[in-house]
């Protein structure tokens, strides 16, 4: 049994307390709290538990088979008592994750201007520069630690969503709690709404956002320095976590502010560490080393030269050297394969264009001859693009390896590269799959397989929950790495399992698990104020939160 809480002082008053809603209890004030804070007659006289309330929301929010409609009943719970909103989703994890976060958010985002209800989180205009600091003091949290930021022009799979975007920081943001336990008095969602080039949404009568182009160049660059500095004002000591960023600035503005701020980008960094933990926990089932590996990633935006980054990071740990590693990689984006006379490379893709081909009028090999020609071990989608893995694709890898790990990550789940149910079948149940969203078990064979998830919610809530507990200057490659290693130590493999990574069930031990693991590697990089093991389960217990009504007193 929990033991009991102590009272919390209270300076709200009767709707003011109802109106708040991280600490609204509803029907579940005592007789004693609705005298103290002049609740009677704003409340139906019924007195209920939390257990009561959470078994008629969850009934509430089920009664409609419909996605988007399930994650509007979410959002009413949320914004009318966090702490029911929170033990919902705690208890049920598993069945109303794919709402609050992939695949149901996407839907949610496109219709996030036509849903919207209540205001939650931040929105910053590009018409206020000069004036954010302002913006910011309008926030009564004076005490956030932990800040998800997007400025909605890569949402998923579905591109530029402007302001409507904003259900990504708010859906991540309840898995921080849901998964790491961190309390959501600490947590802010943010969106810089700097105008969409989506025509539709800006002819839309119901759109909630600037209808103007996007920022670009340098006041586009302007608005995000006065942001980060306005909130390291107000904030000090803030970790910021970016999110669907569009390729041409999300490796940029991590470049740009990673030492200057704790900040990760967790399309880039929390896919690739996931990514990663998976393609270990397969590479050391099938017996081999990373370095027995032949790398072909499809999709060469963000996501994938981050994914190949860590694992370049990895090859090397092996005791590769540089120019040897890179030999082990195929990057395949919209113009083929890429090489190095290529024009108008990132930094990241020129970094991993193969040396020893040259691109044919501006065009590398298509993803089919890599293939056939290249013979991948390893084959990653990160592309967008539905479909693009076919069966020619996939029965030619399975011919040159046994047991290829095949990764359609894409999301939502309707832009996969290759279903699950498809890659088995191709290769006769014996490819490793793991997708980016969620997919039923496939009936194989009159066995059920069971769909790994690389999902990033397996890493960022522990990410950020290790770099806060300890204190952490910044977020270096290596605590990327160690969060990576950590959910790869969890493989149920290594235990007479069939899967890679370990169920969503567990996902708060695992959470637990991320979180020593990067502030251990944080404090092994002097990257932190030193601290010993019971120090840290202090620092975490101090974050860490229950969906639990505390009793309440008012202000003298």
């Amino acid at each position: 049994m929990a033991a009991p809480l102590s009272p919390r002082t209270i300076t709200q008053h009767g709707m003011a307390l109802l109106d708040t809603p991280l600490l609204n209890k509803g029907t579940a004030f005592p007789m004693d709290e609705r005298t103290a804070f002049g609740l009677h007659g704003l409340l139906p006289p019924g007195i209920h538990t939390l257990e009561e309330q959470l078994e008629r929301a969850y009934d509430y929010v089920t009664a409609t088979p419909d996605s988007l409609n399930r994650y509007v009943r979410l959002r009413t719970i949320q914004d009318n008592n966090e702490t029911l909103f929170h033990a919902l989703l705690q208890k049920y994890l598993t069945e109303l994750m794919p709402i609050v976060y992939t695949p149901g958010v996407g839907e949610a985002c496109q219709e996030f201007s036509k849903i919207w209800q209540r205001s939650r989180g931040l929105f910053l205009s590009a018409a206020d520069r000069g004036q954010i600091a302002d913006r910011l003091a309008a926030i009564p949290q004076n005490d956030v630690r932990l800040i998800i930021v997007t400025d909605g022009e890569r949402i998923l799979g579905l591109g530029d969503l402007g302001a409507n975007g904003m259900g990504i920081p708010i859906g991540k943001l309840a898995l921080y709690t849901a998964c790491a336990g961190l309390n959501p008095a600490f947590l802010l969602p943010v969106t810089l709404d700097v105008g969409t080039e989506n025509m539709t949404l800006r002819n839309d009568p119901a759109y909630i956002g600037n209808r103007t182009p996007r920022l670009r160049g340098q006041d586009y660059a302007e608005f995000v320095e006065e942001f980060v500095t306005a909130i390291q004002q107000r904030w000090p000591g803030i970790i910021l976590h970016w999110e669907d960023f569009a390729g041409r600035n999300a490796a940029p503005l991590l470049k740009r502010y990673r030492d200057r701020l704790p900040s990760f980008n967790d399309d880039i960094q929390g896919t690739a560490a996931i990514a990663v933990a998976a393609i270990l926990s397969g590479v050391q089932a099938n017996g081999e080393r990373l370095s027995q590996q032949r790398i072909a990633i499809a999709g060469g935006g963000s996501a994938g030269i981050g994914i190949a980054e860590l694992l370049l990071t990895a090859l090397e740990a092996e005791g590769l050297s540089r120019e040897d590693a890179l030999k082990h990689f195929y990057i395949v984006d919209r113009n083929g394969l890429l090489t190095h006379d290529m024009a108008n490379l990132s930094e990241g893709q020129t970094l991993f264009a193969r040396q020893d081909e040259t691109a044919q009028n501006g065009q590398g090999r298509p993803l089919g001859e890599v293939i056939s020609k290249s013979a991948p071990t390893i084959l990653i989608g990160v592309s967008g693009q539905a479909g693009l893995f076919t069966e020619g694709m996939i029965r030619e890898m399975a011919t040159h390896c046994t047991r290829p790990l095949i990764f359609p990550l894409s999301n939502p789940t309707s832009c996969v590269e290759a279903t699950p149910q498809d890659i088995l079948t191709w290769t006769a149940g014996q490819a490793w799959v793991s997708t980016g969203g969620p997919f039923a078990p496939v009936e194989l064979d009159g066995r059920n397989v069971v769909i790994d998830q690389t999902n990033n919610a397996y890493i960022f809530p522990g990410l950020g929950l290790g770099a806060l507990a300890c204190k952490a200057k910044t977020v270096s490659e290596g605590m990327i790495m160690a969060a990576a290693q950590a959910v790869a130590a969890l493989s149920p493999l290594k235990n007479g399992g069939t899967n890679l990574l370990p169920p969503l069930e567990s996902i708060r031990t695992t959470a637990l698990k991320v979180a020593y693991a990067v502030a251990q590697q944080a404090q092994a990089e002097q990257l932190c104020p030193a601290f010993d093991d019971t120090a840290l389960q202090r620092a975490i217990a101090a974050l860490s939160w229950q969906p639990r009504y505390r009793p309440y007193r008012p202000a003298s």
